[in-house]
C-alpha cells in the first residue's frame, strides 16, 4: 500500500504536465469552435437582413409596375374605343400630364402604327420623332399579344437618361395594329430608392428582369451597370429549377466582390431583385473581435503553459524537499520554545494546536489552558472581524502572510495591544495549507508612545487645543465635505486685544494663563463633536463650525466674547473696560456654490477680524458687513 502511494507521488509531476497540455488543447479547441459558431451566427443574421430587404424591394417593384400597368390599361382601353383621331389625341395630350406621377413615372408616350409620336407628357417638339426602330415597338407590331411588356433599359430620346419601358399594343376595331402606349420609369428613381437602405459600404441592391438584364443598381449614378447582360452568371444557370427566393453566395461579375445575397422573383411580373452585402463587410466586426479574443486566448494558453511548467518544476522540487520539511518541523518546536514572543499554531478549524511557553508572559494563560481553545478568543470586538478575515484569507490561500496590530484581553492586566505576524503552513506530503503560524508580541508600550506622539503632533501644548497643523487639515476636510453635501461652513478668528501690552505689564506667566483661560472658553463654546477650537498662532485662535450659518456663527462668536467678559480678567492697559477682551472676525461660506478653496473663508474671517479691531475692538464683525478691506492697525 505504501509502495503504491510512493509511486503515485513519483508520477505526480508527469500527471500534472499531461493535465496542463490537456487544458491548453481544450481551451484552443473550444475557442476555435466558438469563433466558427460566432462567424456562422454573423452570416445568418446578415442573411436575415438581406432577405427582409429583398422582400421590401420586390414589393416596391411590384407596386411600381402595378401602377404603370393600371395607367397603360386605361390609356389603351380609351384609344381602342375612341380611336386615334385628332380630337381624341388632343384630349389625351391635355389628359396625360394628370396621369403622371412625378416620383415614379418619368413619361407617357403614344405612337401610331408607323411609330410616329401622337402625344406625350414631355415638353418638346415631337412632330418629326419616330420610335418604330425601338425593340418594344417592333415586338408589339409583330405580336398580337396585348399584355404589358417590360422592356430592357434604354436611353431616352426625350431626356437622354436611362429609363425602363413598359408598353402595351393598341389595336384598331378590326384587331389590327394601331400603335403603342408607352410609359417610362427613370432608372434613377430605383437607384435613389435603394440608397435609403443601409447595406454597408460595399453592399448593393439590384433590379433585374428574369432574362438577366440589369435594370437598376444602387450606387450607380452614372449608369455604368444599367443594361448589363448577366444571363451567363452562375445565378441564372438552371434558373427554372431554382426556388422563387433563396440565399445566394457568389462573387459579383460586376465588381469582383464576394457577396452574401438574397434574390426574390416577382410573382406578377418578369422581374427579380437581388439584395446583397459584401461578405467582408459582414465579417469585418467579427474578424476584429475574433482577433482580439484569439490574442487573449493565446495569451491565456501561454500563461497556463508557463504556470504549468513552473508547477511541474515545483512539484519535482517539493518531492526533493519533502524529507527536509519533516526535519524542519522538529526545528520549529525547538525555536518556538526558546522565543520570547508567543508562538502559536492554528488549525483549519481555528483551534490552537500549539502555544509556546511565552504565552504566560504575553497574555497570562499557560499553554495547557490555551490548547484546543479558539484562536480569536479574547480579541477586542472591534478588531475581531479583520483578524478573522486575515486568518480565513491565509487558510484559503489568498495570501501567504499577514501582519497587524489589535487589542487582546490579558488575564491580569485587562486589555493590551499586541502585534501578530501570521504565516500559512503546508502539509509536507501534499503541499496543501493545513494551518497558520502566529507570532505575537506585546506592543502596549509602543502603542501608547505612538498615541502620545500623534497627540503632540496635533495639539497645542499650552492650551490643549488643536494646533495650526491640525486646524489646516480639518479645515480642508470640512470644506470638501460641505462642498459635497451642499452645507454651510463658518469660521471664527479670535484675537486677544492688546495682548502684547498684557504680557509686558503682567508677565509671560500671566499671559500664558490668559491664553489657557481663553482656550477653556473656546472648548466650552465649541460644544458639538464636529466643532473644532484651535490655537491659530500666538494670541490668535480659531473656531471651525461645520454645518453652521451666519446666525449660528454670530451666536457662538458673541458667546465667546461675552464669556471672556464674564471672566473679568484684569487688563489695565486695555481701555476703557480695563478687562481682557477679544476681537472676533466671523465668516460663513457655501463651498458648493464657489469655485475657490478654503483659503477664501480664512481670508474673509481675517478681514472681519481686522475690521473689528479697527472699529474699536471687543466686538464681533461678520465678513458680510465689510465692503472695503480695512487698513491694518499699526
Amino acid at each position: 500500500m505504501a509502495t503504491g502511494r510512493e509511486l503515485g507521488k513519483t508520477r505526480l509531476p508527469l500527471w500534472a504536465a499531461g493535465f496542463v497540455v490537456l487544458i491548453c488543447v481544450a481551451i484552443l479547441g473550444l475557442s476555435g469552435w466558438r469563433e466558427w459558431e460566432t462567424r456562422s451566427a454573423e452570416l445568418r443574421n446578415a442573411e436575415i437582413d438581406v432577405a427582409n430587404l429583398a422582400h421590401s424591394l420586390i414589393q416596391h417593384a411590384d407596386d411600381t409596375f402595378e401602377l404603370v400597368d393600371t395607367i397603360l390599361v386605361g390609356l389603351v382601353h380609351r384609344l381602342e374605343i375612341d380611336g386615334t383621331g385628332p380630337d381624341t389625341i388632343a384630349k389625351l395630350q391635355a389628359y396625360l400630364p394628370t396621369r403622371k406621377s412625378s416620383d415614379r413615372v418619368r413619361g407617357i408616350f403614344l405612337y401610331d402604327a408607323t411609330g410616329r409620336w401622337l402625344a406625350t407628357t414631355e415638353r418638346l417638339d415631337f412632330s418629326k420623332l419616330n420610335n418604330s426602330d425601338r425593340e418594344y415597338f417592333q415586338r408589339h407590331r409583330d405580336s398580337p399579344e396585348t399584355g404589358t411588356l417590360i422592356g430592357p433599359p434604354v436611353k431616352s430620346r426625350a431626356g437622354g437618361q436611362w429609363i425602363v419601358t413598359a408598353s402595351r399594343r393598341i389595336n384598331d376595331p378590326d384587331g389590327g395594329f394601331a400603335g403603342v402606349a408607352l410609359l417610362t420609369i427613370d432608372v434613377g428613381y430605383f437607384v435613389n430608392f435603394y440608397e435609403r437602405f443601409d447595406i454597408g459600404p460595399n453592399g448593393s441592391a439590384s433590379l433585374l428582369n428574369t432574362s438577366g438584364i440589369m435594370l437598376a443598381r444602387s450606387r450607380d449614378d452614372s449608369g455604368a451597370f444599367v443594361g448589363r447582360d448577366l444571363s451567363n452568371a452562375p445565378l441564372f444557370n438552371g434558373w427554372e429549377s431554382r426556388p422563387a427566393a433563396a440565399v445566394y453566395y457568389f462573387k459579383s461579375p460586376l465588381d469582383g466582390v464576394q457577396r452574401l445575397s438574397y434574390y426574390q422573383r416577382s410573382s406578377r411580373y418578369p422581374l427579380m431583385v437581388l439584395a446583397s452585402k459584401s461578405q467582408d463587410d459582414v465579417l469585418a466586426p467579427w474578424r476584429r473581435a475574433a482577433a482580439a479574443r484569439t490574442i487573449f486566448v493565446l495569451g491565456l494558453v501561454l500563461l497556463i503553459a508557463v504556470i504549468g511548467f513552473y508547477l511541474v518544476r515545483q512539484l519535482v522540487q517539493r518531492q526533493r524537499m519533502a524529507r527536509a520539511l519533516v526535519a524542519k518541523e522538529a526545528n520549529f518546536r525547538l525555536l518556538a520554545e526558546q522565543s520570547s514572543d508567543m508562538v502559536t499554531r492554528i488549525g483549519l478549524d481555528n483551534r490552537l494546536l500549539y502555544a509556546s511557553p511565552s504565552c504566560v508572559r504575553i497574555i497570562g494563560w499557560s499553554p495547557d489552558e490555551l490548547l484546543g481553545t479558539s484562536a480569536v478568543a479574547g480579541i477586542h470586538a472591534e478588531d475581531m472581524e479583520r483578524v478573522e478575515q486575515a486568518i480565513v484569507a491565509l487558510k484559503n490561500g489568498e495570501a501567504e502572510e499577514a501582519r497587524f496590530v489589535y487589542r487582546q484581553r490579558h488575564r491580569v492586566k485587562g486589555e493590551i495591544w499586541v502585534e501578530a505576524a501570521l504565516h500559512v503552513t503546508r502539509a509536507s506530503d501534499s503541499g496543501q495549507i493545513d494551518g497558520v503560524v502566529a507570532v505575537v508580541r506585546d506592543m502596549t508600550e509602543q502603542k501608547d508612545l505612538q498615541d502620545k506622539l500623534a497627540s503632540l503632533a496635533t495639539t497645542d501644548g499650552l492650551t490643549s487645543l488643536a494646533n495650526r497643523r491640525a486646524f489646516d487639515e480639518r479645515l480642508a476636510d470640512e470644506w470638501a465635505r460641505a462642498r459635497r453635501d451642499g452645507t454651510q461652513l463658518s469660521l471664527l478668528l479670535i484675537d486677544v486685544d492688546h495682548f502684547k501690552k498684557f504680557n509686558d505689564h503682567y508677565g509671560h506667566l500671566a499671559g500664558d494663563g490668559c491664553l489657557r483661560a481663553l482656550g477653556r472658553i473656546l472648548s466650552a463654546q465649541a460644544r458639538r463633536p464636529a466643532d473644532l477650537a484651535a490655537r491659530y498662532g500666538g494670541e490668535e485662535f480659531a473656531v471651525l463650525l461645520p454645518n453652521t450659518g451666519p446666525d449660528g456663527c454670530a451666536e457662538v462668536g458673541e458667546g465667546i466674547r461675552q464669556a471672556l467678559h464674564d471672566l473679568a480678567m484684569l487688563h489695565a492697559q486695555n481701555l476703557p473696560s480695563r478687562l481682557v477682551t477679544a476681537s472676533v472676525g466671523a465668516a460663513t461660506s457655501l463651498p458648493s456654490q464657489t469655485t475657490t478653496d478654503c483659503s477664501t473663508l480664512v481670508a474673509a474671517a481675517d478681514r472681519a477680524l481686522y475690521a473689528a479691531k479697527d472699529s474699536g475692538r471687543d466686538r464681533l464683525v461678520m465678513s458680510g458687513q465689510i465692503v472695503p478691506w480695512p487698513a491694518r492697525s499699526a
